[in-house]
């Protein structure tokens, strides 16, 4: 018995004559059928899902515990991150690093010399903006004296374009303005402040000399022994001066997570008392060493606002050279609702409904955060995560 004979005997309990229009027919019947037929979910859960909207959960009443008869408003994080089509501030997406030429010094030196590289100077955790805060760069055949300023030179990679970027620190320099060729026009600004306001390429590769620049400048002494270190690698690893120690010293960051916190139409948002007036953020705070990513998130929640969480699910990560972390961003469901502010980390914390995060004032009373920052990335996906559903 061939397939399509298999196929008809299964479909009605009945033998065929076998003919090409026949067999068309037959698997045209089968399909038909097949295609027809409910799936069958593995369990009550899944099925619930599948017979509700994305990211969809029935409303909880306010100032109960989300463990109490209802559901409460989950994200769908995995949908999320499907439709997020942008990537986040400062991340470097197509950005060839070029590790294969950091231990070739001839190499770097033909590069150094070359039209198709350009030169980024850094001071002092700064980059040289125009006064349209575009940044500023130079040719590496024309640097106009720039290398001769004996500053730090750290290789970052090549953009997608082929141009191959370099950071220079000039921290040493009192007054570098001076001292550089190009426009009376431009100044050196904190990528804080420039970050918003320029595109996301160069804000990503100005981000990357930021946070190498600052971990030079704070690696300059052996952890170990306390001797002077050198710069090798291009620029991507410090080896201890003492030919008793000689010990390799690599680019660190630190990993911080971040988290909005929810609890039906509501979540949870605070302060800090350095921060701008009327600014409202996700609460965040670093990992400690022997704890995972979840394990902080439900800590650090725990100690700033006395909630305890449940069902925490990662969202996105970002790179935040200020100084020098990687922000792991999460969204988790509150398993209790009063809070209880530290006092330490936070001066205020509070739960916003999700229409008055859609209609902020964005002043002095009351604003969201930067919207370069992956806390404004959660705040925004989560109000309107029911919208693009």
């Amino acid at each position: 018995m061939d397939l399509c004979s298999g196929l008809f005997y299964l479909l009605t309990g009945e033998q065929y004559e076998s003919s090409r229009s026949t067999r068309r027919i037959t698997f045209d019947l089968f399909i038909l059928v097949i295609s027809r037929q409910p799936q069958k979910p593995r369990d009550e859960q899944v099925l619930r899902h599948l017979q509700k909207p994305v990211g969809y959960r029935q409303r909880a009443s306010k100032n109960t515990l989300s463990d109490n008869p209802g559901f409460a408003f989950v994200p769908d994080i995995g949908h999320a991150t499907k439709v997020m089509k942008k990537p986040n501030f400062y991340s470097s997406q197509g950005f060839d690093r070029l590790d294969r030429y950091r231990d070739d010094p001839a190499w770097l030196e033909s590069i150094l010399s070359s039209e198709n590289s350009r030169l980024l100077p850094v001071w002092r955790n700064q980059h040289l903006v125009t006064h349209q805060h575009r940044p500023v760069s130079f040719p590496g055949n024309r640097d106009g004296g720039l290398l001769a300023l004996s500053g730090e030179l750290i290789l970052l990679g090549s953009d997608p374009e082929g141009v191959i970027w370099l950071a220079l620190d000039i921290s040493h320099l009192e007054q570098p303005e001076k001292m550089l060729p190009g426009r009376e026009a431009q100044s050196f600004r904190d990528l804080r402040i420039v970050g918003p306001l320029i595109d996301r390429h160069r804000g990503a590769l100005l981000a990357h000399a930021r946070a190498m620049t600052y971990w030079h400048r704070h690696h300059r002494f052996c952890g170990d022994c306390g001797s002077p270190t050198e710069s090798t690698r291009a620029g991507h690893m410090r080896i201890c001066g003492n030919p008793a120690c000689q010990r390799a010293h690599h680019p660190r960051t630190d990993p911080a997570v971040i988290m909005l916190i929810h609890d039906g139409d509501y979540c949870l948002l605070g302060r800090q008392p350095s921060w701008p007036p009327g600014m409202h953020s996700t609460l965040a705070g670093f990992v400690e060493p022997g704890e995972s990513l979840e394990d902080a998130v439900a800590r650090e929640v725990s100690e700033e606002a006395g909630i305890r969480v449940t069902d925490i699910r990662y969202h996105s990560s970002q790179p935040w050279p200020f100084p020098s972390s990687i922000m792991l961003g999460f969204y988790a469901r509150a398993a209790s609702t009063d809070i209880q502010v530290d006092g330490v980390e936070l001066e205020s914390a509070g739960w916003f409904h999700r229409d008055q995060l859609l209609n902020s004032p964005e002043n002095e009373q009351f604003h969201l955060p930067r919207r370069d920052s992956i806390s404004w990335r959660l705040i925004e996906t989560w109000m309107h995560s029911e919208q693009r559903n």
